[in-house]
């Protein structure tokens, strides 16, 4: 495709270069100088507006003599006819770069309109990118700002688990401290734990003797009592006649015998209590001191029953009524003695009973 835009001054100039090189400046060689650009009538106008601007005489043939005007005539003829075959070749040479030229133009024309559809896609894909990355960049901005929050607390939070660190430490010196407390009362616990059973033990023991003791006055009583029982007897022979009075020797002695039963009965809950005791040595002090009293109230009043026996026994020669009256009085206080002695331990045995 030809080139357009050439002028006088750019075709003076080929014509120039031609005549330089001693060519003669033909429209065909001035378009050919200017690369195949122009057409030949805008050639041939500027062509002659250069003549006829050009104060250089023109070259007239009858100046010339006749033999020059032929030679030049025949170099003339032999030139054109060279120049036209060199023309003639060079024009179809030309002819094929330009229809290669204009082959290559049309690939390039397509190829730069398929450059500019993907240019078009490429800007339309930058476009969205560009919409993408401005929406990246407010997302930025948000997660950044996020991030100043979500550092702010991490800092906040920072602060806070340290605290917690110092809290938990000095939860933690405070549970040494408990634990070495409670390790120290432990031992002193122990240590109380093992003096208070040896001291239940050894009055564990105290008290089996104690016990042994009251065995051997209860021995001692039943012997009593059983020559009670024979005196009761005598007594009984001799006061046939008297029916009351025989009859109330006879319900003295069956409370003394109720007596010695439940005597009996109490020693045999005292054994069976101080072997309960020694597998409940916790709740042997309090039953102990009940024990010891009820030992000591028994004993008082085994002394003072074996004081009224002998005063009994030592008044039986004296009148009827009065040995009626004593019998009563005698049998009553036995029976006082019998239930203050056996109500402490019966108490201590149902206390147990329940426990058990």
């Amino acid at each position: 495709m030809a080139r357009g835009g050439i002028n006088k001054a750019v075709v003076q100039k080929a014509r120039d270069a031609l005549r330089a090189r001693g060519m003669y400046p033909s429209i065909d060689a001035v378009r050919v100088e200017l690369g195949n650009t122009g057409s030949k009538s805008t050639i041939q106008r500027y062509l002659k507006e250069i003549e006829t601007a050009d104060p250089r005489p023109a070259a007239a043939p009858d100046r010339l003599s006749d033999e020059l005007t032929n030679m030049v005539g025949v170099l003339l003829e032999r030139l054109l006819e060279e120049g036209n075959a060199a023309l003639a070749h060079e024009r179809k040479i030309h002819e094929g770069k330009i229809s290669a030229l204009e082959e290559r133009i049309g690939s390039l024309e397509e190829t730069l309109a398929q450059r500019d559809h993907d240019i078009a896609g490429r800007d339309a894909a930058l476009q969205e990118q560009a919409q993408e990355l401005q929406i990246s960049q407010s997302s930025l901005q948000a997660e950044l700002t996020r991030n100043a929050r979500i550092s702010q607390s991490c800092s906040d939070l920072e602060l806070r688990v340290q605290e917690k660190d110092e809290q938990v430490k000095s939860l933690e010196e405070k549970h040494t401290h408990s634990r070495d407390a409670l390790e120290h009362y432990r031992s002193a616990v122990k240590e109380q734990r093992e003096q208070d059973q040896r001291r239940h033990e050894s009055q564990l023991q105290q008290i089996q003797g104690e016990l042994r003791l009251v065995r051997e006055t209860l021995a001692v009583k039943q012997d009593e009592l059983t020559r009670l029982n024979r005196d009761n007897e005598r007594l009984l022979a001799e006061s046939r006649q008297q029916t009351k009075t025989s009859h109330a020797q006879n319900d003295l002695v069956e409370a003394l015998k109720a007596q010695v039963q439940a005597l009996t009965l109490a020693d045999a809950k005292a054994v069976a209590m101080a072997e309960h005791h020694q597998a409940q040595v916790v709740e042997l002090r309090a039953e102990v001191k009940s024990l010891n009293i009820a030992d000591a109230q028994a004993g008082v009043r085994e002394a003072n029953l074996r004081q009224q026996l002998a005063d009994l026994q030592s008044k039986l020669g004296g009148g009827t009524v009065e040995k009626d009256d004593q019998s009563k009085s005698l049998a009553a206080k036995v029976a006082a003695d019998t239930q203050g002695t056996t109500k402490p331990r019966t108490s201590s045995s149902s206390r147990r009973g329940k426990k058990s």
